[in-house]
């Protein structure tokens, strides 16, 4: 006889994982730390099987433990996807959807997506909040958000490939150079590349020259953008000086017109963002540009409101273009 695997233990042992002890774990979940501990003892014994390790210092999961962990998420998807298609049946159309993206998809990505999902499916409840790659995925493995908007870069080495999730690339945001207008590399010599005006990511005949400016101040970015900024600049035969460092593009933008710097910017930051007539934006390198991409927990996508959240993150993926 197969021993039944209830839903709330896969809860426990995810929230153990995360909180590296019974006591947060059972503070998370809103449990009192003896009913978690009972519940744990008692699925041992049925299962025959130890599911955690517990220490002076906290606990941690066995091997057996962190395999069921590992389906918490997806059992929590089924279940709600199952509670949302009873509703259909019954003529409720309802349902939340949590999302997260990174800063500059905030004000241009993000704000149509919610309004085709306000438009399409009034039903569901919405959420959004703003965090970098590494916190959006975090964020979305605990089981607070359901979709995430992320990207990565082509020259980083990506990290391992969590089984729990699945990742779909919605397109290509290109960098751009972004240096004071009258900006002189260190040879002291000025070519097409070095002062281009505001439209020119509208051109294909002027690409950033990273190396002419090995010897600028650089103003680094979030330590995703930073890692990719000293793999850019290394792929040109340089390490870059980066003196200042914000996530805010406009404040980049005011930073390099007062001559404080020069910066790699994606477009999608820069199209919302003022960059006044001294200051010169040069496409970079089409193999520097980042790629944005949409993640969800594994089976996520059986879940009718996390389906329209994505149909609404595709509609938009021809911002990109």
């Amino acid at each position: 006889m197969v021993e039944t695997i209830e839903p709330q233990l896969l809860r426990v042992l995810l929230a153990v994982r995360d909180g590296g002890s019974i006591s947060r774990a059972a503070a998370v979940l809103g449990y009192s730390q003896p009913a978690v501990s009972q519940l744990l003892a008692r699925a041992e014994q049925r299962l025959g099987h130890d599911l955690v390790l517990r220490g002076g210092r906290g606990a941690t999961l066995t091997e057996s433990g962190r395999v069921l962990a590992d389906h918490a998420l997806h059992v929590e998807a089924a279940l709600t996807a199952a509670r949302e298609d009873l509703d259909a049946v019954g003529g409720l159309a309802r349902g939340r959807v949590r999302l997260a993206g990174f800063p500059s998809a905030s004000s241009t990505l993000v704000p149509p997506v919610l309004a085709a999902l306000a438009a399409d499916s009034p039903g569901v409840v919405t959420s959004y909040v703003e965090a970098e790659p590494p916190e959006a995925v975090d964020l979305l493995r605990r089981g607070e958000v359901d979709v995430a908007l992320t990207f990565s870069h082509a020259l980083q080495e990506d990290p391992a490939s969590d089984p729990t999730l699945t990742t779909r690339t919605l397109g290509r945001d290109p960098l751009a150079l972004v240096t004071a207008a009258d900006a002189v590399p260190r040879d002291g010599t000025v070519s097409h590349n070095d002062a281009v005006s505001r439209d020119a990511l509208s051109r294909d005949d002027a690409v950033a020259d990273l190396a002419a400016f090995r010897d600028a101040r650089w103003i680094g970015g979030c330590p995703r953008c930073r890692g990719h900024l000293l793999a850019s600049c290394a792929a040109s035969g340089f390490t870059p000086e980066i003196v200042l460092e914000t996530d805010n593009a406009a404040a980049v933008v005011g930073l390099v017109a007062a001559g404080l710097g020069v910066a790699l910017l994606p477009r999608l930051a820069l199209s919302t963002t003022v960059v006044p007539p001294r200051v010169a934006v040069t496409p970079a390198d089409d193999a520097l540009a980042r790629r944005v991409e949409v993640v969800v927990a594994r089976g996520a996508d059986r879940v009718p409101s996390v389906r329209a959240a994505l149909d609404a993150v595709r509609g938009v993926a021809g911002l990109l273009a």
